[in-house]
């Protein structure tokens, strides 16, 4: 993978976790959106962890 697609996808993955930090921030108003939120945590917890490989591949 060429350096311009590697920093093209870390800015992608990091959009990502801005957009559901951002979420996480809005309080939710009901307790039916249990599934959503932890299906958020769980995208935000994989993406993390892509973004720590990509840095460590470095």
């Amino acid at each position: 993978m060429a350096h311009t697609e590697l920093l093209s996808e870390y800015v992608a993955h990091l959009q990502l976790h801005m957009a559901l930090q951002a979420r996480n921030l809005v309080p939710s108003l009901s307790t039916s959106m249990a599934p959503v939120r932890d299906s958020r945590h769980q995208l935000l917890h994989q993406t993390q962890s892509e973004i720590e490989k990509i840095a460590s591949r470095r």
